[in-house]
């Protein structure tokens, strides 16, 4: 079994990271992104999306997605419970993470990818036709993020964690998407409960996995 990274992209840290939670070690296989290594045919034929993670099983079946890979190995080592072990823990959990991915990682994709200059004609991830950056979209990806900064600032001010009692799926979403967000320049400033949230996620070991 061996899982394709790379060390600064937020899908795969998001891998690494539930992985390091579980204690879970498996074989990793570098994929250089400032190289473009995604997008050569070797990598490509393991996965023809040309995204990072992928996970390749033994009988050489690939997995692809970051969610659909921790999910795999959600239902092969179900202890400790990072998805949740009741009906409502779990519901909790996957609304929280499907908030999170299209609330606050979308918007920090669309800074992201649409105001920098290494990105130029690039602003899907992936293997696509040359994409333009539409500078709109980053302007829509910081409104979209105080928003959404907002929101979970004040749901962190009722509990530790985001979707229950225990740290989940869904916080090792969120660290993953606040972090990346800071590299597109979005920010949580005066949100203090997220800052407290982050500070106690950040110091978990398998937050710098």
């Amino acid at each position: 079994m061996k899982l394709y990274d790379a060390a600064w992209a937020p899908s795969p840290r998001r891998v690494r990271i539930y992985l390091a939670e579980k204690g879970i070690e498996i074989e990793r296989v570098p994929v250089d992104l400032r190289r473009d290594e995604q997008l050569s045919d070797a990598y490509l034929a393991i996965n023809p999306r040309g995204a990072v993670p992928a996970l390749e099983l033994d009988d050489g079946e690939v997995i692809t997605e970051s969610a659909a890979i921790c999910r795999y190995f959600e239902a092969a080592n179900p202890a400790p419970p990072l998805f949740g072990a009741t009906p409502i823990d779990i519901a909790r959990i996957e609304s929280w993470t499907r908030r999170i991915e299209s609330d606050g990682y979308v918007a920090a994709a669309y800074a992201f990818r649409n105001s920098l200059p290494v990105f130029k004609d690039r602003g899907v991830t992936g293997k696509w036709p040359p994409i333009p950056q539409i500078p709109e979209l980053a302007t829509r990806g910081a409104v979209m993020w105080k928003a959404f900064a907002e929101g979970l600032d004040e749901h962190l001010g009722h509990g530790e964690w985001i979707a229950g009692d225990a740290y989940s799926f869904a916080d090792i979403t969120a660290l993953v998407t606040v972090d990346f967000a800071a590299k597109a320049g979005l920010d949580t400033h005066g949100c203090g409960h997220i800052g407290r949230w982050h500070k106690a996620a950040a110091a978990r070991p398998s937050a710098g996995a």
